[in-house]
């Protein structure tokens, strides 16, 4: 695989037994990749330590669960750790991963940890740019009411189950598998789903071709006999569909192009603009009817992945599949309803690309327009490289909102670069066609406030972002109180 990020990871070698990893310290246990590896170790018995820079109620979840979890760093910590869990984003320099390296304990990715919990499962693993997360939810939900107890890892909590990760001991184990640093590669799954193959993370691949080609791999680490389910409407996927059947992959695509082996047809949604119900053809002439409770065409084909997994990749039964589906109720950070004062909906997503960003807006659009009412958009960008190298998708994606507001960049891994702030999207939004009010900057309580100045009852406020922009949703709410 190419790649122009720092190779500290081989994700092509052969992963550890379980057995042999002894006790096992997680630096920075409360991310939600890290956490999620955190619970499944835990359900399988093995002794767990972690720390983080600040306690949170998943810490406490953790402890609870049996984990020893401190806060701070202190190379102390990891005396007694006989391996060493990390996620790309914990530098070299971290005072516990240093004192690791010095004593020889053994140091795995996060995925690598996941993936030695998982050599005696039928593993079905979910990547893309946009949407993993609710297809892998869709995917572990459905197979659950398919009565076939799937073990799961998702990057976001399950919104009725409570949790982000859990082992049944079932045959199945569902993993969202990220991309954003080629560590997708580790799984080797029976079945792989592919939502959409997108430039993003160029700070770790340099180019689309990279990106592409990483996605090659992936689909060549699909065990032999096993099924890539692949998106027929994304430009990206399908040429990977296309090469991976050239190679004697079996490859079965879905979407609303009509050359999909699974077409999704006679789309609509409720009055509301929530519930949708759309035709599910197959190319034997089959057809099923699929009711979601989410909204939007995307989520129609994330659920149309779920779908083709669970019952191509492993026989699961149709109609119960379906049922699965209808009974989904998202997943946390993903158009999650944060909360409703005086006739104005609070909502909050995680979309931090191009992608992403323009189909939550324009779902939410379409909801408010149904309303009656106007919607209301808080964006923060993430990342410096990200904001400089798709300023102007962002701003296509946000342009069908009547507000945007665009909080400063939230540069989590990365150092300020020159020139790179939240003007850059501000700038082309302003000159795109239609009318919207534009605003760079200011506090979370300023935000708020504005927001809920040109807030009316039937409209709809959206938190947009992967950073702390999640904490905005609580201060509109007790703005719109206030108010």
């Amino acid at each position: 695989m190419v790649q122009a990020g720092t190779p500290r990871f081989d994700f092509t070698q052969a992963v550890p037994g379980l057995d042999t990893l002894g006790r096992v310290h997680f630096i920075a246990i409360g991310g939600s990749g890290m956490s999620a590896v955190a619970r499944v170790m835990l359900a399988r018995g093995v002794a767990v330590s972690g720390s983080d820079a600040k306690d949170s109620p998943v810490l406490s979840s953790l402890r609870q669960q049996g984990a020893q979890v401190v806060v701070g760093h202190d190379a102390a910590h990891v005396t007694d750790a006989d391996t060493i869990v990390i996620s790309s984003a914990i530098p070299e320099s971290n005072v516990e991963l240093a004192a690791a390296r010095a004593a020889g304990s053994l140091v795995l990715h996060r995925s690598q940890g996941l993936a030695a919990t998982m050599h005696d499962s039928r593993r079905v693993a979910v990547a893309g740019a946009n949407g993993k997360t609710t297809t892998t939810s869709m995917l572990t939900v459905a197979l659950q009411a398919a009565g076939l107890d799937p073990s799961f890892a998702s990057g976001g909590e399950l919104t009725g189950q409570g949790t982000n990760a859990a082992w049944t001991g079932g045959e199945i184990f569902v993993v969202e598998a990220d991309e954003s640093d080629g560590s997708f590669l580790v799984y080797g799954p029976e079945v792989a789903i592919v939502t959409n193959v997108q430039p993003d993370h160029l700070d770790f691949y340099g180019t689309f071709d990279n990106v592409e080609k990483a996605y090659a791999t992936f689909a060549e680490s699909i065990q032999g006999g096993g099924l890539l389910v692949a998106c027929a409407d994304d430009a990206g996927s399908a040429r990977l569909a296309a090469r991976a059947a050239a190679a004697g992959t079996r490859v079965l695509t879905y979407g609303f192009d009509a050359s999909a082996d699974l077409t999704l047809t006679d789309h609509r949604a409720d009055d509301e603009g929530i519930a949708t119900t759309t035709t599910l053809q197959l190319r034997d002439g089959a057809s099923a009817t699929m009711r979601l409770a989410t909204p939007g065409a995307h989520n129609a084909l994330n659920a149309a992945a779920a779908y083709l997994a669970a019952t191509e990749g492993f026989g699961a039964d149709g109609q119960l599949i379906l049922e699965g589906l209808a009974g989904f109720d998202g997943a946390r950070r993903r158009f999650e309803v944060r909360g409703e004062v005086a006739g104005v909906t609070v909502v909050d997503d995680y979309a931090h690309n191009p992608g992403k960003v323009a189909a939550v807006v324009r779902t939410a659009a379409e909801i408010a327009a149904r309303r009656g009412g106007r919607l209301h958009v808080a964006f923060q960008p993430h990342l410096f490289s990200r904001t400089r190298d798709f300023a102007q998708g962002f701003a296509a994606g946000l342009a069908p909102a009547d507000t945007v507001v665009l909080l400063d960049v939230y540069g989590a891994r990365e150092q300020p670069m020159d020139g790179i702030t939240s003007e850059l999207i501000a700038a082309p939004l302003r000159d795109l066609p239609g009318e919207r009010s534009v605003v760079v900057g200011g506090t979370f309580d300023d935000v708020a406030i504005a927001l809920v100045a040109s807030a009316s009852a039937k409209d709809l406020v959206l938190t947009v972002g992967a950073g702390d922009v999640t904490e905005l949703a609580g201060h509109v709410l007790r703005a719109l109180e206030e108010r």
